[in-house]
C-alpha cells in the first residue's frame, strides 16, 4: 500500500493496544480513544509492547477521548459489556468513510454497527491472539502468534485487500475472506466452547481438554451444529485437534475477566449462542446449563 493511514484504536487493550503499537512502528498515524487517564498516559508514555513474536519495544501514539477527523480506519477493540458506552468516542459524522473493523467477540454486532454507522464500512475481523493489557499502555503478547481474518459483507473488495496488506505489513498475518457469517461462526464455534469452559471451571485450557473432556466434546458439537444451522463452518474434530495443540496453561480472556472481578461476555458468547440455536431449533442442552450456570456466578478456586 505505502502510503501512511490514519488509523483510530477504540480500546488500547491487549488487542487494540498490540495493533496500535505494531501500526505506530510500521509508520501509520495511530490515535488511541480511551478515557482521560489512559489517553494522558499513552500520550505521555506510547505503547509498551512485550512479545517474543514481535519484540520488545515502545511505540508512540496520540490519544484522545473523542474522534474529532476523519480517519482512514476506526478499530474496535473493546469489550461487548462497553461497547455502546465506548462507541460515543466514535461520532459517525467524524468517521465518515473510515472503515469500521470491529474486534468483537460473538456474531450479532455487525448488525448493530450498521445501524450506526455507514453499513458498507463496517468489515468484521476476528483476531487469534493472546494478548493482556498489564497496565495503561503496557502489552504483553504471550501467543506465539497473531491471525487476523478480515471479512465484510458490501465493503468494496479493494479497501479490505489495502487494509489486509497493511496488517500483513505491520506484523499480523492477515488474510481477507469473503464470507462474513463463515468468518464470524468460525471464531464464535472455536472460541465459545474454551471461553465458556475455563470460565465454569476456573482451570486453563490443559485441565479442560483433560479433566472434562466429556463436557467439551458435547459443547463443541453443539456449537458446531449452530454454526452449521446459521450457515458457518462445522468441524468439530478439527477445534478439539486445535485445542489440543495450544499450551495447557493458555486461559480464555472470559476466564481473565472472571478472575479480575470483570463483567463477563456471557451475553455476546452464550447469549448469542443460545438465541442462534433456538432461532434454527437446534437442541444445546450442555450450552443452556454452563451458560445459566456462569450466569449464576463462576465457578474456580474459592
Amino acid at each position: 500500500m505505502g502510503n501512511e493511514l490514519t488509523v483510530a484504536v477504540l480500546g488500547p487493550g491487549g488487542v487494540g493496544g498490540l495493533l496500535a503499537a505494531l501500526l505506530s512502528r510500521a509508520g501509520h498515524r495511530v490515535i488511541c480513544l480511551a478515557g482521560e487517564k489512559t489517553a494522558d498516559a499513552l500520550r505521555t508514555d506510547g505503547i509498551r509492547v512485550r512479545s517474543d513474536r514481535f519484540g520488545d519495544f515502545t511505540a508512540p501514539v496520540e490519544a484522545d477521548t473523542l474522534l474529532r477527523e476523519p480517519v482512514d480506519v476506526c478499530l474496535i477493540a473493546v469489550k461487548h459489556t462497553t461497547l455502546d458506552a465506548a462507541l460515543a468516542r466514535v461520532p459517525a459524522s467524524a468517521l465518515s468513510d473510515g472503515l469500521l473493523v470491529p474486534f468483537l467477540n460473538g456474531v450479532e454486532h455487525p448488525a448493530a454497527l450498521r445501524a450506526r454507522y455507514r453499513a458498507d464500512r463496517v468489515a468484521p475481523a476476528v483476531i487469534r491472539v493472546e494478548s493482556t493489557r498489564v497496565a495503561p499502555g503496557v502489552i504483553e503478547h504471550g501467543s506465539p502468534f497473531a491471525e487476523i481474518d478480515l471479512s465484510g459483507t458490501g465493503v468494496p473488495r479493494a479497501r479490505l485487500d489495502a487494509l489486509a496488506e497493511t496488517f500483513n505489513a505491520a506484523g499480523p498475518a492477515t488474510r481477507v475472506l469473503e464470507d462474513e457469517t463463515a468468518a464470524l461462526w468460525a471464531k464464535m464455534s472455536f472460541l465459545a466452547p474454551m471461553a465458556l469452559l475455563t470460565t465454569r471451571h476456573g482451570v486453563p485450557l490443559g485441565e479442560v481438554r483433560t479433566r472434562h473432556r466429556d463436557e467439551l466434546t458435547a459443547l463443541v458439537e453443539e456449537t458446531a451444529a449452530i454454526s452449521r444451522a446459521c450457515g458457518g463452518p462445522a468441524d468439530p474434530a478439527q477445534a478439539l485437534a486445535r485445542y489440543d495443540a495450544f499450551p495447557p496453561q493458555m486461559k480464555s480472556s472470559m476466564q481473565r475477566d472472571a478472575e479480575a472481578g470483570r463483567p463477563l461476555e456471557l451475553d455476546a458468547i452464550g447469549g448469542a449462542l443460545l438465541r442462534a440455536a433456538d432461532h434454527h431449533g437446534v437442541p444445546a442442552p450442555v450450552t443452556a446449563r454452563v451458560v445459566s450456570e456462569l450466569a449464576a456466578g463462576p465457578g474456580g478456586p474459592e
